[in-house]
């Protein structure tokens, strides 16, 4: 796919209901953008169309934010069983330094295909070890790895040693990893000592990469779905003075008093998940989204525990089936919209449809969380996204093939 122009005229879209996500939805709306930034959101009677505005009636549609992957490897990953395609994960088990998004493939089949059901901005994430490496928030279109990335440095991707449930302690259980993982948050301590007392200390790239976690301007995001590990990677992150995010998060409402109690979001990484334990409930993964919500705790909806990438695209459905168990339908499109963009600091520029922000929004025929709706156009900071795809590419191949057929 040929990556959208820059924006040379303001563009109104004039007549559709607009769902600003921040605010109340309202009908007969206008939504105007020039140079990539929002302009004006409101009724049709109160907003001043720009004279040198592009003009598209969308009456009958709807304008939503753009939808967010709260985490993906999108760009890193093609074919999973596919060694080659493969560029998400470095060798050896602390990789602080590693930064995924100068690794991301403009060019992978993944990204149409995902953008085409509107999902336009992802958190791309490295994998494997302990410590991967940092996670960045992407945008879907772009000639190269600079074009996309909204901002490179989202979070140090961590895998939580894991703490069997009622069984033994974190002390009988990889201990051992536990203490290695403070014992690099001490390193990186001690070198920053160093190197203020000495210029000439040689730069070590893993401790340097360590320093804006223990300084609080880079959260850890902690792979961690049962009580005990959740409990675990939050204890050590209020032991060490830093932020976390959980990613997972399965029992994360098992615990939500102390997740309140230190502000620590949740990343549920799927809603289409089998349960944990033999007792569960069928539906205690659909029900997840509600009942942090009742209980107060900061979320945000990813789809790709089960499916990874490759079905990043089904993000809405997700969301869809969390509706269907109880969690209330602005909750669910806030959940992957705005909530993502406030978790991974992306909110000022990204997640609702508000002036001054990028006009990364997109344009339906219907409710996106349902499957009968399709995506008709989309900008990405107001350049025109080209939703076309392989799987539209092969829907019409085959569908020409089976005409010839009939015709013979």
């Amino acid at each position: 796919m040929i990556p959208g122009a820059s924006q040379t005229a303001p563009i109104a879209l004039i007549g559709g209901t607009v769902h600003p996500v921040s605010s109340a939805s309202f009908e007969d709306g206008v939504v105007v953008f020039d140079k990539g930034r929002i302009i004006a959101v409101g009724k049709a009677n109160d907003v001043a169309i720009p004279d040198d505005a592009v003009c598209i009636e969308i009456e009958g549609q709807h304008v939503y934010p753009g939808l967010f992957e709260a985490h993906s490897h999108l760009g890193l990953v093609e074919i999973a069983a596919v060694r080659a395609t493969r560029d998400s994960r470095e060798t050896g088990s602390f990789n602080p330094n590693v930064r995924a998004h100068v690794s991301v493939n403009p060019d992978s089949e993944l990204i149409p295909v995902t953008r085409s059901n509107g999902v336009l901005l992802a958190l791309t994430s490295p994998q494997g070890g302990v410590i991967s490496g940092q996670a960045a928030v992407m945008q879907l279109d772009g000639w190269t790895y600079e074009d996309m990335t909204l901002k490179p440095d989202a979070g140090l991707v961590v895998y939580w040693p894991g703490v069997p449930d009622g069984l033994k302690s974190e002390k009988e259980i990889k201990t051992d990893r536990v203490q290695e993982i403070r014992d690099l948050f001490a390193s990186a301590r001690a070198y920053r000592k160093a190197r203020q007392a000495d210029d000439t200390q040689r730069t070590d790239l893993k401790l340097e990469a360590m320093l804006p976690v223990i300084d609080g301007k880079l959260p850890m995001l902690v792979w961690a779905d049962g009580l005990s590990t959740i409990q675990s990677a939050v204890a050590f992150a209020v032991e060490q003075n830093v932020r976390i995010i959980i990613l997972g998060g399965y029992d994360a409402d098992l615990c939500a008093e102390l997740l309140n109690e230190h502000s620590v979001p949740v990343i549920v990484s799927a809603v289409y998940r089998l349960p944990r334990r033999r007792d569960a409930a069928f539906d205690e993964a659909y029900t997840l989204p509600e009942r942090l919500r009742k209980s107060r705790v900061k979320f945000c909806i990813s789809g790709t525990a089960a499916s990874r990438s490759s079905n990043a695209r089904n993000l809405p459905y997700h969301a869809g089936t969390a509706v269907a168990y109880g969690l209330p339908h602005d909750e669910a499109l806030k959940a992957i919209t705005l909530y993502p963009a406030e978790i991974l600091g992306v909110a000022d520029r990204v997640g609702s449809l508000q002036p001054g922000k990028d006009a990364t929004l997109m344009v339906t025929t219907g409710d996106p969380l349902e499957t009968i709706s399709n995506v008709v156009s989309a900008w990405i900071q107001g350049r025109g996204v080209d939703l076309d795809s392989r799987h539209k590419r092969l829907y019409r191949k085959y569908r020409e093939k089976y005409r010839q057929l009939d015709t013979e």
